[in-house]
């Protein structure tokens, strides 16, 4: 999913989400053709997990408004807030619904439990992450892309970052090889060819299939999504996006790019909270991620090597972010060193 600097929620993103993208080769910006009312559903669920998510859900659900003429409503499926946001938001707005969840049971958990809120008939559900401030029509040119790829169980769009910059997440799932070496050579050496391999960065941007999509937001259609039983809820964070877009591949279904629709995730949610407890989550997911995908008795060598590994940088990076926490903590800096991005 998502990183995770903080920066507060303002009208001055809108500017940054109307700015259009530039492709490779191409002087003049890129224009999308207007969505065909046809491909628009007259309703669509917009589910999202909350924990204590402040004033960026506010944002979040503003900015709806305009990314889609279909009838929304919104599902908060709520981890156990303590600030009140989605208590407010519920009573604030008629097509907002709190769940909750009875605890923190993790991201993918949450999701499949809102997901499961919607009615079973639905083509489509939206999960996003309540940080995300939609674009001038992105989730109707999300469905736009649907009806052109009949075989896509998952599509997701541009991303800004909040400074303005394209985050890289249409990706290829990584392998042994490739998710080795931009683990250990990532954070140090960032043009590595693993990295530049996996996050897919010197690709034009076109719409196409890819390996997976960011989790922080995503067009799901129902039916790949519960022929495949949703996210793993073993994945508490972290990696559950990486897993879904494998196992949609795997069955048969495609995982889209649509840079016609662009959001900015404003980088404000719960996960670069505490490094801490973050970091250690994120490679016990990556551990869990390849350690699925290599289950047999003879492999058992290769997973204790790479417990052993993924415990060891665990290590390294919390002491590293905590160093920079403390050195940095009053820039108000969450974006934790280390981080498998």
């Amino acid at each position: 999913m998502g990183d995770s600097s903080v920066r507060a929620p303002g009208a001055a993103t809108d500017a940054l989400l109307s700015e259009r993208p530039r492709v490779a080769g191409y002087a003049e910006p890129v224009t999308a053709e207007p969505t065909p009312e046809s491909s628009i559903p007259e309703h669509v669920a917009v589910v999202t997990v909350t924990y204590s998510p402040g004033e960026y859900l506010t944002r979040f659900i503003q900015t709806l408004e305009h990314a889609t003429s279909a009838r929304v409503t919104v599902i908060l499926a709520d981890n156990g807030s303590v600030d009140g946001a989605p208590e407010a938001a519920a009573e604030k707005y008629d097509n907002v619904s709190l769940l909750r969840t009875g605890g923190n049971i993790g991201y993918g958990g949450a999701i499949n439990r809102a997901v499961a809120e919607v009615d079973a008939t639905a083509e489509f559900v939206v999960v996003a992450n309540p940080d995300v401030e939609w674009g001038p029509g992105s989730i109707d040119q999300l469905f736009a892309a649907a009806r052109r790829w009949p075989r896509a169980g998952s599509l997701g769009p541009l991303i800004h970052e909040p400074d303005g910059t394209v985050y890289p997440s249409a990706r290829r799932v990584p392998d042994l090889v490739s998710g080795t070496g931009h683990a250990v050579l990532g954070t140090v050496w960032k043009k590595n060819p693993w990295t530049a391999a996996y996050r897919q960065q010197d690709e034009d941007l076109s719409e196409r299939p890819v390996g997976w999509l960011s989790g922080s937001c995503l067009l799901l259609r129902r039916g790949a999504f519960d022929s495949i039983d949703g996210f793993d809820s073993r994945y508490f964070m972290y990696m559950e996006d990486v897993d879904l877009g494998d196992r949609l591949g795997k069955a048969g279904w495609l995982n889209v790019y649509v840079p016609d629709a662009q959001i900015l995730h404003a980088k404000g949610h719960a996960a670069g909270r505490d490094p801490g407890a973050m970091l250690p989550a994120h490679h016990r997911s990556a551990y869990r991620f390849q350690a699925d995908r290599h289950p047999h008795w003879w492999q058992a060598p290769l997973r204790l090597a790479l417990r052993a590994g993924l415990a060891a940088r665990s290590s390294v990076v919390v002491r590293s972010a905590k160093r920079a926490e403390r050195r940095d903590n009053s820039l108000g800096r969450a974006d934790a060193p280390g981080r498998l991005k």
